[in-house]
């Protein structure tokens, strides 16, 4: 990692626009612009600039002007990098923006690696390593409730939670690391009450952040859908209606829809991932066959499944309506299942619609978009909405749940430690092992290079 020199990247997306923004980090930032930058008056002179200010002016090759520019100027320690920092603000030209890349790399700066300018930030002290992963995750966010969490955690409050534990763990292993030297005196540092009490409270904080995971999981990524139910039961028509656009074919002929078809929908700044899948039903067609095997792999993936059955078949045959919805509970036990009556415009008999009330279905017609309201509360009611906008802390990223994890699992051994009375050497190297996990969540231990080029690498180039 080469963090002395100069770097330089495009940080708005290639392409022309009406502007383009590249910014330049390093010692050697407004050096290189010095040589040349062209100022409209001595006020906008780079080396009199003030840190913060605009300066207006002309970027020269020789005597080539290749654009007026606007600079933003950002002295160190006060930019978001730690360093001298400037943003060139050029007209979006894709040919401007080349030559004023190639210009500056003639001058000494260096293209920026991807996530370099937050990868400084970092190890200038400007935020810590989850906070830095949450910039990742701002920029990714397509929905309101993925752009809230990241700016929870840009915020610190994870980062506060994390680093207090860590703080108590640490003290806590001093104590008894000092027992350890007056061990011949039989001297107790580290109250084991205090310890016990120290090990709960660290167990249900760790707990509660491991359980909000799947929340943050389905906020950050989608909830996924499976829509699921025998042919021509109108789960086609039903992702049509759902998204206000046709988007799979829908005839009248049994099995058109032959593989998953997967689209989403954002529900009130949540996106749900809705998958439209094969009809299940015996066959010797092998297409169809293919078809319906996926939509077994589908339901296995989803979070929630959608049984729909035409209404009109459950007044003809109960007995087999029932019978389905309990084998396809059977498969998919550890999934949320929502019944869904559909095609009810069709039904002639009043009674039928008390039957199906009464069986707990929701009761729609896709085709004419009756009931898609109620259907979409009851998929909002999957997502603990309440934890994200009362600014609890709700963990989003893979890598933090298994730091956690891990650190769980050593405040466990520690409490077992405890249980039997082992020596104060062993307590503390499981105390050790779990606030070094914690720390690996913020970056407060020597974080592996390859665990930072993964982070890191995943960020877009100019960030």
């Amino acid at each position: 990692m080469q963090l002395e020199d100069t770097i330089c990247a495009l940080s708005t997306p290639q392409g022309m626009g009406a502007i383009a923004v590249i910014r330049l980090s390093g010692p050697e930032a407004f050096s290189i612009l010095e040589k040349t930058f062209d100022p409209f008056s001595e006020r906008h002179a780079l080396p009199s600039a003030a840190a913060y200010q605009n300066v207006y002016g002309r970027l020269k090759e020789g005597a080539q002007v290749l654009d007026e520019v606007m600079i933003a100027v950002y002295k160190n320690p006060h930019s978001y990098t730690g360093e001298d920092l400037a943003e060139i603000s050029c007209h979006g030209s894709v040919y401007i923006q080349e030559q004023i890349l190639k210009l500056l790399y003639k001058l000494g700066a260096r293209p920026a690696d991807p996530g370099e300018f937050t990868l400084r930030a970092f190890f200038n002290g400007k935020m810590d390593l989850s906070q830095a992963e949450a910039v990742a995750d701002l920029i990714a966010s397509e929905n309101k409730a993925a752009h809230h969490m990241a700016m929870q955690q840009m915020r610190g409050g994870f980062s506060a939670e994390i680093r207090a534990l860590r703080e108590e763990l640490i003290n806590f292993a001093s104590m008894i690391e000092l027992e350890l030297d007056f061990s011949e005196e039989d001297v107790e540092f580290a109250n084991r009450e205090e310890l016990y009490d120290l090990l709960n409270r660290v167990k249900r904080v760790l707990t509660k952040l491991l359980e909000s995971f799947d929340t943050g999981n389905v906020l950050k990524n989608g909830l996924p859908v499976a829509i699921v139910g025998a042919p021509n039961a109108g789960k086609s028509t039903l992702l049509n209606a759902l998204l206000n656009e046709e988007r799979a074919i829908v005839t009248e002929v049994a099995g058109t829809t032959r593989d998953a078809i997967e689209d989403e929908l954002n529900l009130e700044g949540v996106k749900f991932r809705f998958i439209d899948t094969a009809g299940i039903q015996e066959t010797d067609d092998l297409v169809e066959s293919i078809g319906i095997k996926k939509t077994f792999e589908k339901i296995a993936e989803s979070k929630v499944v959608l049984y729909l059955f035409n209404a009109q078949l459950y007044a003809e045959n109960p007995a087999l309506i029932k019978a389905e919805i309990q084998a396809l509970q059977e498969k998919a036990e550890d999934k949320t299942l929502l019944v869904l009556a559909n095609k009810i415009d069709l039904l002639a008999e009043k009674e039928i619609f008390k039957d199906l009330e009464s069986e707990d279905f929701l009761l729609l017609s896709a085709l004419q978009k009756t009931g898609l309201e109620e259907l979409k509360k009851r998929l909002l009611a999957q997502v603990n909405l309440g934890a994200l906008y009362q600014n609890n802390v709700i963990v989003s990223n893979a890598r933090h749940a298994h730091a956690l994890q891990e650190s769980l699992q050593d405040i466990q051994r520690v409490e077992e430690g405890l249980n039997s009375e082992v020596s104060g050497d062993f307590l503390a190297m499981d105390i050790r092992e779990a606030f070094k996990h914690l720390g690996s969540i913020i970056g407060e231990v020597d974080t592996d290079k390859d665990i930072l080029g993964n982070i890191f690498g995943k960020f877009c180039i100019g960030k």
